[in-house]
């Protein structure tokens, strides 16, 4: 009879149950030496390496091409201005698109350069008045995304609303930038900063449908913006936004005595043409946003959009 063999060094037992617990572990020689075959020396060859410098000369070729054709349409450092915002100038910006009634002054307010002569506008975060993009933008995007959830809890929702919702607002939108170039063509508004300002202030009609689907949903119950509490919610946004653009719309279209913001140059409106203006102003105030906010508001009830 033989002895049995002796046990196993107590660490030999431990690497040989590593070992076998993982698989994919090499058994050879450890260390950064031990490299899967299939992948060995892929790093380290030149033609890998030549790959990876033409990649990243094509991507950063591709981006500078695409900031130089998108600087051409649209003034990438004007646009930083309209969304130097704070969590104060937010807060009560909302309360003054939605309670404008009261307020006082709406001048913008203007800073002297260090030559002394030309003046520029205080960004939105040192200036209330200033018009901005931030609170349009996030507007949107909650329209779009309250509008679906509304339709879900009454039971209306289906794959193409939010789609459908989408492309209704953006839609609008575009026809109505469109429509603002057209009457700053005809109205003699050539200057940029003026074009998007009225862009920034054609996105402010959100917050008051926003308001208008939240409030007249609670009072209906789930009924939509239908019934006299729909209309009344509506009615009051859509005459505080008209009542907000009526009066911050007034410097950028009828100007007494302004200033260009580039040469600093003084100009005034001719008596004819501050006609066509204040016309122009009014309608856009209350009959076009009357006409957008109508139909941004419209809700499908929801009882029947289900049994239909």
């Amino acid at each position: 009879m033989r002895s049995p063999p002796p046990p196993a060094p107590q660490q030999q037992q431990q690497q040989q149950h590593m070992n076998y617990g993982n698989p994919y572990q090499p058994q050879g020689g450890g260390g950064a030496e031990a490299v899967h075959p299939a992948f060995g020396g892929f790093m380290s060859d030149p033609t890998a390496q030549m790959g990876f410098q033409v990649g990243k000369s094509a991507v950063m070729a591709g981006q500078e091409y695409m900031e130089s054709n998108f600087n051409r349409y649209v003034n990438v450092s004007a646009l930083k201005h309209y969304f130097n915002v704070s969590n104060s100038y937010v807060l009560n910006k909302l309360f003054l698109v939605l309670f404008p009634w009261r307020h006082k002054p709406w001048s913008r307010q203007q800073r002297i350069s260090s030559n002394g002569q030309d003046g520029y506008f205080l960004p939105p975060r040192e200036d209330l008045n200033s018009p901005d993009m931030y609170i349009p933008v996030m507007a949107f995007v909650t329209y779009i995304l309250l509008s679906t959830l509304l339709a879900g809890i009454r039971g209306a929702f289906h794959p193409e609303l939010l789609g459908l919702t989408a492309t209704t607002a953006f839609g609008i939108v575009i026809f109505e930038i469109l429509g603002l170039k057209l009457g700053c063509y005809l109205l003699s508004i050539s200057n940029e900063s003026q074009l998007l300002d009225l862009v920034a202030y054609s996105g402010y009609k959100f917050v008051g449908i926003i308001v208008t689907l939240i409030v007249a949903e609670l009072l209906n119950r789930g009924r939509g913006t239908g019934g006299w509490a729909g209309w009344s919610i509506f009615m009051y946004t859509f005459l505080a936004n008209a009542f907000f653009l009526l009066r911050s719309l007034k410097y950028v279209l009828l100007p007494e005595n302004s200033s260009d913001n580039a040469r600093g140059a003084m100009h005034t409106v001719a008596r004819g043409q501050r006609n066509r203006r204040t016309q122009f102003l009014f309608f856009y105030s209350y009959i076009v946003q009357f006409g957008f906010m109508w139909i941004l508001s419209r809700e499908e009830a929801g009882p029947v959009a289900a049994a239909t």
